[in-house]
């Protein structure tokens, strides 16, 4: 079961907002679990080449460096293990581990630093960036986080500087939205401070019935988004992880949704819509229904017929 974790201002959100509330109050509803649901639906562990270390596409690597956040999203892909103290922390053996292995592997170009939430342990983040962003090989970086939107006052001088330690390679920073009412004030600042040191800031978000199932509700998040600088880049149909199945929106009514952002948003302002594959075979983008296309099936990067779940 995935802990339970509120910061002080994502408490005040859920409050008085029944969208955020739902995506960090647990609720009986999790108790309530599908057949086909996996509780590792990317197969990550099965592509976990040394402790922390995801090497599932063959140009780079996903360094998972904490099992904790700042908050727990109730939909986590990787509820099996976030929250999970004992799992703790990646130490300067693991660290070094990942880079002997990054370096037998020359293919390796970018890196990937997520969790659990990096920037919320910045000691650790800087030194993994000095340790293996900094390897010769490795051209992007990118670091996953929720920070600005879970506890916004953590983006603090103590990760902008880790952060800084990127030199002569761009820093691109993902962070995940699901809702408008997770723009406060706080967290434009928050993504400010971090404007300073990323390259580019993007943001990922997933469908979440009861939040997000919505073409105004999307439509008022993607738009403010880019106002603050952040480009929408993915929006992901929710992985089919045990624990968070009540959170699966009826796929027809997700490309209709779609339809109809791609149709009012610029360009600018619209993300890629994508089924993150089942046994970790690639992101799919999902057609618009400006296309004519089966909507039960479609096939993924290994080649393989894949029914829409």
């Amino acid at each position: 079961m995935l802990a339970t974790r509120l910061s002080p201002h994502l408490l005040k959100l859920t409050k008085t907002c029944p969208a955020i509330h739902r995506q960090f109050v647990p609720s009986s509803c999790e108790e309530k679990e599908e057949g086909q649901a996996s509780a590792d639906p990317l197969l990550e562990e099965q592509h976990t080449v040394v402790r922390g270390l995801v090497h599932k596409y063959p140009n780079r690597v996903l360094v998972l460096l904490t099992m904790n956040c700042a908050a727990y999203c109730r939909f986590c892909t990787r509820r099996r293990k976030v929250s999970d103290i004992e799992k703790g922390f990646l130490t300067d053996k693991d660290l070094g581990a990942m880079a002997a292995y990054i370096k037998k592997h020359p293919e390796v170009r970018e890196v990937i630093f997520s969790g659990g939430d990096p920037l919320t342990v910045p000691v650790i983040l800087k030194k993994a960036i000095k340790k293996i962003a900094a390897l010769p090989q490795i051209k992007i970086v990118r670091v996953g986080s929720r920070l600005p939107v879970s506890d916004p006052k953590k983006v603090n001088t103590a990760v902008i500087n880790a952060l800084k330690g990127v030199k002569n390679k761009p820093l691109y920073i993902m962070l995940n939205f699901e809702h408008p009412r997770e723009i406060t004030p706080e967290t434009v600042k928050a993504v400010a401070k971090l404007q300073k040191v990323a390259a580019g800031l993007f943001s990922q978000s997933i469908f979440l019935k009861g939040v997000n199932d919505s073409a105004n509700v999307l439509y008022e998040l993607f738009s403010r988004l880019l106002e603050v600088g952040v480009k929408p880049y993915y929006i992901f149909r929710c992985d089919l992880v045990k624990g968070a199945e009540h959170f699966l929106v009826d796929f027809k009514t997700e490309v209709k949704i779609f339809t109809e952002l791609r149709h009012r948003l610029s360009g600018l302002a619209c993300p890629m819509y994508v089924i993150d594959t089942p046994h970790g075979s690639g992101k799919i983008p999902v057609p618009t229904n400006d296309w004519e296309f089966d909507h039960d099936h479609y096939q993924d990067f290994a080649g393989q017929k894949q029914k829409v779940r």
